[in-house]
């Protein structure tokens, strides 16, 4: 398992994101893109992945690009319609071209209507289909990493790419087709103007790249800036989720007003930085507004100009001011793309980051762990621990840093040269070895949804309620059930926070009960519960794991006192072995359980 607030949570269920992650309200897309496979990028590039991204719906995206033409295109033809309405129908006094060209800016109306429509339909799917194959991908991701995900990133930097990056991926493709079609539209134009007036069409065809030219020249400096907050936010939501998952425990030392101080300092730092961001953005709008104003002004100045001599008509006059209006909406388009794109593939860093992360633990070899004999013995060399098969075997470490280290051993999250009735866990598969043992710790999390789901291991259905009920039972977890309004059926929200920390506890043991595992791996399981339950659940525990192997890390006297064996590890090394009762005489072993038993 992998806890989305921290370190590495350990068992065969829990990734960061769940496989429903960001897909819940995508219906269309999901009809849409049936296929659980969203493929993979051939090269981890911001710019491959973007263009990776508009070759998997290629069709949609040339689609769109085509209604993105027509679009603007019969709205391009509008002023020139319109001028020949004016020129053959009222300055010529001809009804029939009157009629012949209200007609055609009529059919250029009802033309603009539907390709909008259409254009705007493709749009949309190419943004919401780069947003859910994104989210696909990274879901993915996170799951082939497992434990590996928490040591290499922030649990705050996997839901930035999840919620803000992916849709600024997605407006890029939204915006892919109108920008093609402002290109196109912009051609257009500029074609039919050099064919009426050259020396307008000239300053159509040098002031376009002249606007485009010092937009690009703000969109540098936006793009820096860009980079630099997006960095400072996922920091920012990485310290946040470590607060809002560390609550009880900075409560508890007093801490919670001074990381509150720091938490406000940090976000003071990220809106000024937002505050810098949006001058850049402010600028570069005003650019865009007063650009193509200043060439629609040129544009008409110069028109009149040749309306007084002669060279174009009233008619051509009306047109060229429609042109020149026109041109506004392209030219924005122009740089409101190179925007989303500069925004982009800022986002596509992240995720191709993310992406190019490996897991720390390599697949493995082809050895099988199924030939071994009926409770084999779980070996760890180095410490020289041995959890003898069928048998409940507990572990007192002197250091906290030790159980949680063994624990990532026994259960191939670091290698180590463990075996398993013989066969070492470097040369399994590590499906292999995740089926055969579960390793448990107390950051486990909580999904949202049915509690029967979320204890039903691996989300099968038809575990029948005795099961469940019976797991609930050995963690001591029946009072939890029944203060709930529908009982196993009550929804509970991501990571349980209805839940105090005694009743996650027992909640995370229960699900693990459930999982039935060869072997189980049990870090303090009952840290957070009171003696008289700990009690219960050390005896319900021994009962029903009776026949198979446990190992349970803890230092708590009533826990260590069920166990059939049980080992004394200082400074990484096993220094005894026994049970409770015999290990008492042993100075170390008894100063280690000693402030417990003295509690209990």
């Amino acid at each position: 398992m992998v806890g989305a607030a921290g370190g590495p949570v350990k068992g065969r269920r829990e990734n960061t994101l769940s496989p429903s992650a960001g897909t819940t309200n995508l219906p269309c897309l999901v009809r849409r893109f049936p296929d659980p496979d969203p493929g993979e990028p051939r090269r981890l590039s911001p710019g491959h992945y973007l263009l990776w991204l508009a070759r998997t719906q290629l069709a949609v995206v040339l689609l769109g690009a085509f209604y993105g033409v027509l679009w603007p295109t019969a709205q391009a033809l509008m002023p020139y319609a319109v001028g020949r309405a004016i020129d053959d129908g009222l300055t010529g006094r001809g009804r029939g071209d009157l009629l012949l060209w209200a007609g055609v800016v009529l059919a250029l109306g009802v033309s603009q209507a539907l390709t909008g429509m259409l254009q705007d339909r493709c749009a949309l799917t190419n943004a919401l289909g780069a947003r859910y194959r994104t989210l696909q991908l990274v879901t993915r991701q996170a799951a082939r990493l497992g434990a590996t995900l928490p040591r290499k990133t922030s649990a705050g930097e996997v839901m930035s790419v999840g919620v803000a990056d992916v849709m600024h991926i997605g407006r890029a493709l939204d915006l892919s087709s109108r920008t093609i079609g402002a290109i196109a539209s912009i051609a257009v134009v500029a074609a039919i103007m050099l064919a009426t007036s050259w020396q307008l069409g000239l300053v159509v065809l040098a002031g376009v790249p002249l606007m485009v030219w010092a937009v690009a020249l703000l969109l540098r400096p936006l793009h820096d800036r860009q980079a630099r907050l997006r960095d400072q936010q996922a920091e920012l939501t990485a310290q946040a989720v470590d607060i809002v998952g560390g609550l009880r425990v900075l409560r508890g030392i007093g801490g919670e007003e001074l990381f509150g101080r720091r938490y406000q300092a940090e976000s003071q730092r990220v809106r000024h930085s937002g505050v810098h961001l949006a001058r850049a953005e402010a600028a570069l709008e005003a650019a865009r507004m007063l650009l193509p104003g200043l060439l629609v002004a040129l544009i008409v100045f110069l028109g009149a100009g040749q309306v007084l001599e002669g060279d174009l008509t009233g008619g051509q006059l009306v047109a060229f001011y429609g042109y020149a209006v026109f041109l506004a909406t392209p030219v924005r388009r122009l740089s409101v793309g190179a925007s989303a794109i500069m925004k982009a593939h800022v986002a596509a860093r992240r995720v191709v980051t993310l992406l190019a992360l490996s897991p720390e633990i390599a697949s493995g070899g082809t050895a099988g762990l199924d030939g071994a004999e009926r409770g084999p013995d779980l070996t760890e060399p180095s410490s020289g621990l041995v959890a003898a098969g069928g048998r409940f075997t507990a572990v007192a470490c002197t250091s906290p840093g030790d159980a949680a280290t063994l624990a990532d051993r026994l259960g191939r999250y670091a290698e180590s040269g463990v075996t398993y009735g013989g066969v070492p866990l470097r040369s399994a598969d590590v499906d292999e070895v995740r089926r055969r043992i579960l390793v448990s710790g107390n950051e486990a999390r909580l999904f949202a949804g049915p509690l029967r789901t979320e204890l039903a291991v691996d989300g099968v259905h038809g575990v029948d309620d005795a099961r469940l009920l019976a797991a609930l039972d050995v963690a001591s977890a029946a009072d939890v059930l029944e203060a709930l309004p529908d009982g196993l059926d009550t929804a509970v929200t991501s990571g349980g926070k209805e839940f105090s920390g005694g009743q996650l506890q027992r909640l995370r043991l229960a699900r693990a009960v459930l999982a039935e595992p060869d072997v189980l791996v049990l870090v303090e399981p009952t840290s957070a519960v009171d003696a008289h339950t700990e009690a219960r659940i050390g005896s319900r525990l021994a009962a029903a794991r009776a026949g198979r192997t446990t190992v349970v890390f803890a230092t708590s006297p009533i826990l260590l006192d069920h166990a059939d064996h049980v080992a004394l590890v200082d400074d990484g090394a096993v220094v005894a072995t026994g049970t409770h009762a015999s290990l008492l005489d042993d100075a170390r072993y008894r100063a280690l359980v000693a402030r417990e038993e003295g509690t209990a």
